[in-house]
């Protein structure tokens, strides 16, 4: 079962380059679908946002730890992410606990939490 998250995440894409965003955007879900079908990655989801300041949407992929690590060492994902990088602003890649490996953090905190004095 899925216990970590890889997030993508991107804003705005830099003006003048908005039909090379929608290539790499759709290779982009291309390669995370294949890397599910292929039982690389358990399950993805893509979010789109509305106009923001912040974000414009992401990708998250579920998988194990070691599914996550080959993720990111994935030649076509790496290259996926130079692309992008060169036309949307604010991208970013952030890894997390989801289901079973939240516990696991949550319990690592507990632990750092009981060293650390308590203020009144």
């Amino acid at each position: 079962m899925a216990d970590r998250v890889l997030f993508v995440g991107w804003g705005e894409s830099i003006p003048g380059r908005e039909e090379r965003s929608l290539e790499v955007f759709n290779e982009a879900v291309g390669i995370v679908g294949r890397m599910q079908q292929e039982g690389r990655i358990e399950s993805f989801d893509v979010v789109l946002f509305a106009p923001n300041a912040e974000l414009g949407g992401y990708i998250q992929m579920q998988g194990t730890a070691d599914q996550i690590a080959a993720v990111k060492e994935d030649d076509e994902f790496r290259r996926n992410t130079v692309d992008a990088s060169l036309i949307v602003g604010g991208l970013r890649h952030l890894e997390g606990a989801i289901n079973e490996g939240v516990a696991r953090e949550m319990s690592l905190y507990q632990e750092a939490v009981a060293k650390v004095p308590q203020a009144a």
